[in-house]
């Protein structure tokens, strides 16, 4: 894609919330969509910006029905800290103003959890060689 994903990265912060429209036409106006027109993937693919950084993969059918199920249902063990988190006053990432309420439809409880599964090793040496 002709965008730099770098430059643009740097012209955004974690308080750009989509909300702004001022703001948002700043950015598309200094970053325009790096396309003509929609472009549909149905193969996996890996997008590329003009340096060759990789921006994202598409990985159809990754995983398959049988594991999808069952990350489903693992959320639901989630869902007493995601209710958790949502907070009145809460920072950007967990105000209640950024999450709709749950209805009785919804599949998963809105709400903001850090899960770091390799934080304990990143902290730690490895002291064996890995065969």
């Amino acid at each position: 894609m002709p965008i730099n994903i770098a430059s643009y990265s740097k012209l955004i912060s974690p308080k750009d919330t989509g909300h702004n429209e001022e703001r948002e036409a700043r950015l598309l106006e200094r970053c325009p969509p790096g396309h003509e027109g929609t472009k549909l993937i149905d193969i996996p693919a890996t997008i590329l910006d003009a340096s060759g950084a990789i921006i994202a993969w598409y990985l159809p059918d990754a995983l398959t029905d049988a594991t999808q199920k069952e990350i489903w249902a693992a959320t639901d063990l989630l869902a007493p800290m995601l209710k958790k988190s949502i907070k009145l006053d809460g920072i950007w990432r967990t105000n209640q103003e950024w999450f709709t309420l749950r209805s009785e439809n919804d599949v998963l409880t809105p709400g903001c959890i850090n899960l770091s599964p390799a934080w304990f090793q990143q902290g730690h040496e490895l002291n064996s060689p890995i065969p």
